[in-house]
């Protein structure tokens, strides 16, 4: 167990049964009584943020968590399939375990962490690269406001885009809410 003051952005603890990551940590200091820790927590197996208050002398149980990086190679209905890249070895984990797996393509290379040998959270970038492979055509003219058109992405995921994208470019797409921000450079 560990004091919730030497608790920082990015440690790992257990409470109730559920593992929390704990976003920001703010000390409050009250006249007469002792401070109080107010933490901003993200549950990893729920992916909620939480607001938690502790008095200063609380304790919680800090959690170890592994990180693998393994290597994306499909997924199906009920599972993601992972390759680990040393060892050659699939790993099978539930779509449940993974949030924001739809912004996974073949072959990418992502950071999970596990906890009791079971998968509770993928670290994925903020923005993900992704080739169009699907659209309408490119129409001039009509830019006087923004007007977007559906696109397939290549692995299945459709988005709103501007009129100026062609099937083929890559974009890049903000995975916090699954919208289009730019236009990348060539996939390599």
């Amino acid at each position: 167990m560990i004091p919730v003051t030497s608790l920082r952005p990015g440690t790992t603890f257990e409470e109730n049964g559920e593992i929390l990551e704990v976003l920001s940590y703010n000390n409050v200091h009250l006249r007469k009584t002792s401070s109080v820790v107010k933490l901003k927590v993200r549950s990893l197996k729920r992916g909620m943020s939480i607001e938690k208050s502790y008095i200063s002398n609380a304790r919680v149980n800090e959690v170890k968590l592994e990180k693998k990086d393994l290597q994306f190679l499909y997924k199906d209905n009920e599972f993601c399939h992972f390759m680990e890249p040393q060892s050659f070895e699939q790993i099978e984990i539930p779509l449940k375990n993974l949030d924001k797996h739809q912004y996974l393509k073949e072959e990418d290379i992502v950071p999970i962490r596990f906890y009791n040998r079971e998968a509770i959270a993928m670290l994925i970038s903020p923005k993900v690269k992704l080739k169009v492979t699907n659209t309408g055509p490119s129409v001039k003219g009509n830019s006087a406001t923004n007007v977007y058109k559906d696109a397939m992405l290549q692995n299945g995921l459709h988005v709103k885009v501007p009129l100026f994208i062609n099937i083929g470019d890559s974009l890049l797409v903000d995975t916090r809410n699954g919208t289009y921000t730019e236009r990348a450079s060539k996939l390599k």
